[in-house]
């Protein structure tokens, strides 16, 4: 059994990147279990509110669930060409302490897809978290790529994705991130 968490990078209720992480939850089955989790919650990041408070409860709760998945699948909109803040905020804190980003990270299977409006789908916002998952150590898989341009012909306006070819691409990507951290442990 291979488990994997979905995190949306984006906060809003009808993101097509949440309705694209639903989409791969459609995949699961015996083998393979797909979680979702929110950035809801999480504060910006302030070193000062670290120092006296301590780690918030909703940056703990989403390091539980990484823990206890074997790997992760960001699914990242694209804000002005690179990753959205509320997503790099929310890494930003798990990230804290830093003693702990072995643990959380360290050679943790980590697939990037996303959806966009615009006509290059979420390209540059992927590109971008290469070098953020190389720094946490994450082993970043590159076996293939899902990058859902012009989103808005893709899902419908509750939110579901509609396009057959790219909930079949969506399924293939799924499937072979999991055979590979199946082959991987």
């Amino acid at each position: 059994m291979v488990r994997l968490l979905g995190i949306s990078g984006s906060l809003r209720a009808a993101s097509y990147n949440t309705g694209l992480l639903r989409a791969a939850q459609a995949f699961a089955s015996d083998a393979l279990t797909i979680d979702a989790a929110t950035l809801h919650g999480i504060p910006l990041y302030d070193g000062d509110v670290e120092a006296r408070d301590g780690i918030p409860a909703a940056v703990e709760a989403l390091k539980a669930q990484i823990l206890a998945a074997d790997g992760l699948l960001l699914v990242t909109p694209e804000y002005n060409n690179g990753i959205p803040g509320v997503f790099k905020n929310a890494i930003d804190w798990l990230s804290r302490p830093g003693s702990g980003i072995p643990a959380l990270f360290g050679d943790r299977p980590v697939a990037v897809i996303g959806a966009s409006l615009g006509g290059f789908g979420t390209i540059l916002s992927q590109t971008a978290w290469l070098p953020v998952l190389r720094t946490l150590g994450c082993r970043q898989w590159a076996g293939g790529r899902l990058l859902v341009s012009r989103a808005g012909q893709a899902f419908g306006e509750d939110g579901t994705l509609q396009d057959d070819k790219v909930r079949a691409q969506l399924g293939t990507f799924v499937q072979d991130f999991a055979a590979h951290i199946r082959e991987t442990r």
